[in-house]
């Protein structure tokens, strides 16, 4: 049964999603914040700067007013950067949002003040009124765009909500697996951004594939101990939104992340390097909530803590691989 969505945030993500939920049989509208770029997006029917190349279906009403996106949705998607959610949710009208509406996240982050999940963020806003979804897994917006094969998770507490937007997200290019397990699938999205920055240190440096398989692997057994740690499934973060999304996001040319550690271990100053993108790199602001979250519930996240210290510390690269290599030796737990 086709729905009345809104999409909040126009980037690469925000407007693949929307191409494809209106691909789907959905009402669609595109909240872009600036009025200018949504009314270039409307004229060209391209967002020519973060998703080049695919075309956005005229069906899609693109608006620069909140309001508009949110009046009588059914669904509302999340898919701005994590830094600019909790002012989006202060603006929002709640006597415009639909009764029994759903939120759904597809953000990949952890709040730098609260060190709260987005899903958490939301439920703060709107208490229990609104039942609360997320989205995750190995998913460039560049891929899904182009109309890739791809396999995402989408979970919610009320499994039945889940599998209700499985079917309303899943089309020939994009499958979705249904899951009740929210925390694992946010923690996945949000912390393999860091390693991801990591294995980008790692190629900077000219570091090899031993290296790689080391980060990757160790990189996944910190995301299960801090999932345990909050409730979550270790089994989720074995699936698509932990391994998967670890493996796409470490090894992909589209990652922004990777790009952002690439050029850290060959020398680059991060403000530079920031100041260079275009685009939301989540892991930077990532690995400091997480180091914190970590330190909180007293985690050991060595990879986590040592990006941490290059991104925020002036920790030189060598020194952080140099100290992970000589940590106290340890028998191998896999879980």
């Amino acid at each position: 049964m086709a729905k009345k969505i809104g999409v909040i945030g126009a980037g690469g993500w925000g407007t693949a999603l929307a191409v494809l939920l209106s691909e789907n049989g959905n009402e669609v509208s595109l909240y872009e914040h600036f009025p200018e770029y949504a009314a270039k997006l409307r004229q060209d029917r391209e967002n020519r700067t973060f998703l080049p190349g695919v075309k956005i279906p005229e069906g899609i009403a693109i608006t620069s007013s909140l309001p508009e996106a949110l009046k009588g949705s059914d669904i509302i998607l999340f898919a701005v950067p994590s830094k600019h959610l909790p002012g989006v949710l202060k603006l929002m009208d709640e006597r415009l949002l639909r009764k029994g509406a759903v939120f759904v996240s597809a953000i990949k982050g952890i709040d730098r003040t609260t060190l709260n999940r987005m899903s958490q963020l939301i439920y703060g806003r709107f208490g229990k009124k609104f039942e609360v979804a997320v989205l995750s897994g190995p998913s460039h917006a560049e891929e899904v765009g182009r109309k890739t094969p791809t396999a995402v998770v989408l979970a919610a507490k009320n499994v039945k909500t889940a599998e209700t937007l499985q079917k309303l997200f899943s089309g020939p290019y994009f499958r979705v697996y249904a899951s009740n397990d929210v925390i694992g699938v946010e923690l996945g999205g949000a912390v393999k951004n860091v390693i991801a920055i990591a294995k980008g240190v790692l190629d900077g440096m000219g570091l090899g594939d031993n290296t790689t398989a080391a980060l990757m692997t160790r990189g996944l057994a910190e995301m299960k101990r801090l999932g345990r740690k909050l409730g979550a499934k270790p089994e989720t973060l074995n699936g698509l939104s932990g391994t998967g999304d670890l493996i796409v996001t470490c090894m992909s040319r589209h990652s922004r992340n990777r790009s952002v550690g690439e050029r850290l271990g060959k020398g680059e100053k991060l403000p530079a390097i920031l100041d260079s993108m275009k685009m939301v790199a989540e892991g930077v602001t990532t690995a400091d909530s997480c180091h914190r979250l970590a330190k909180k519930l007293g985690v050991e996240m060595p990879i986590v803590s040592e990006m941490y210290r290059i991104l925020f510390k002036g920790a030189s690269p060598s020194g952080a691989v140099k100290a992970l290599m000589g940590r106290k030796l340890k028998r191998e737990e896999v879980q």
